[in-house]
């Protein structure tokens, strides 16, 4: 019997020590949807498969899979932040913290998740690809100097910043024209918001620097993201579409508006790059990489 009793300790003693895996949340970008085996789907398989017992919650907006791919181009996009915030709240698993994932446009969103909702609380923030400062760009436009990359900015930003547009084209509620910095700040809806254009949200800043990380992976040769500085919160020079800055010369960091100087100087944020085309990586990169941060 007190053999019995010792060993059950010993047990107990080492059930102590294991400490349970995080799970993880992962937001798909534009056009993908949650399951699909050649993007979330496998990121979702390769995590569980190198972290054993871990819950990873692949993000579903929507009641089916057409719908949750329509929403990335069609459902306000604070409508889906909140329907998100629900899920996340109404999930057991993640009564007691989780990391987050999102890929392209899921990075920003889930930067939105962390900075409005601190319950689950979101422990790391891995932004692999997300426009942090928006974007001014069409996806694949052969170059900064090519007259049809001007004209269809120029045709684009017609009608971005109308209330129509923002409220049902979400692309445009991160759209951010450098020329027409004002009409940016007064009518996006969704990205001027959370990047603090029009004012300081003090809980915004507290709930962002909460976080223990703030990973941000820039993709260097990307092709699809106009200027693929917004990656790491970097953006073009106000008034012109020629020069970016890093974010450490934006008057977001300089002015510290949303906490990110705070953040930097304390070692929170992770600036990652990686060779080749946007969200094109290796299966040993994201080991190697990203997987520290989810262990």
């Amino acid at each position: 019997m007190a053999a019995l009793k010792v060993a059950v300790l010993v047990l107990l003693g080492l059930c102590l020590g294991c400490a349970a895996a995080v799970p993880l949340v992962i937001w798909h970008g534009m056009g993908d949807s949650c399951c699909n085996p050649q993007s979330m789907g496998y990121i979702k398989k390769i995590v569980e498969n190198k972290i054993p017992g871990i819950y990873v919650l692949s993000l579903k907006i929507g009641s089916n899979l057409i719908q949750d791919m329509e929403n990335s181009f069609f459902m306000n996009v604070n409508d889906q932040v909140r329907e998100v915030c629900s899920q996340l709240a109404k999930d057991p698993h993640l009564k007691g913290g989780y990391n987050a994932m999102g890929f392209s446009q899921g990075g920003q969103f889930l930067r939105a998740v962390a900075q409005r909702c601190p319950s689950p609380p979101m422990l790391n923030l891995i932004s692999v690809g997300g426009q942090h400062q928006g974007v001014y760009g069409f996806p694949r436009c052969p170059g900064e100097s090519s007259h049809i990359c001007d004209w269809i900015r120029k045709t684009l930003d017609l009608g971005a910043y109308t209330q129509a547009v923002q409220e049902h084209l979400v692309q445009a509620e991160y759209w951010h024209n450098p020329l027409k910095e004002e009409d940016y700040r007064k009518n996006s809806i969704f990205l001027a918001d959370i990047n603090q254009e029009r004012g300081i949200n003090e809980t915004y800043k507290k709930n962002l620097m909460a976080l223990k990380k703030f990973v941000m992976v820039k993709f260097l040769n990307d092709t699809m993201v106009d200027p693929p500085i917004s990656e790491w919160f970097g953006f073009y020079k106000s008034g012109q579409a020629q020069e970016t800055i890093p974010l450490q010369e934006t008057s977001l960091y300089t002015e510290d508006r949303l906490g990110l100087q705070e953040m930097d100087k304390a070692g929170k944020l992770v600036f990652l790059g990686v060779e080749g085309d946007h969200l094109h990586f290796s299966e040993e990169w994201f080991y190697t990489t990203l997987l520290p941060f989810l262990q």
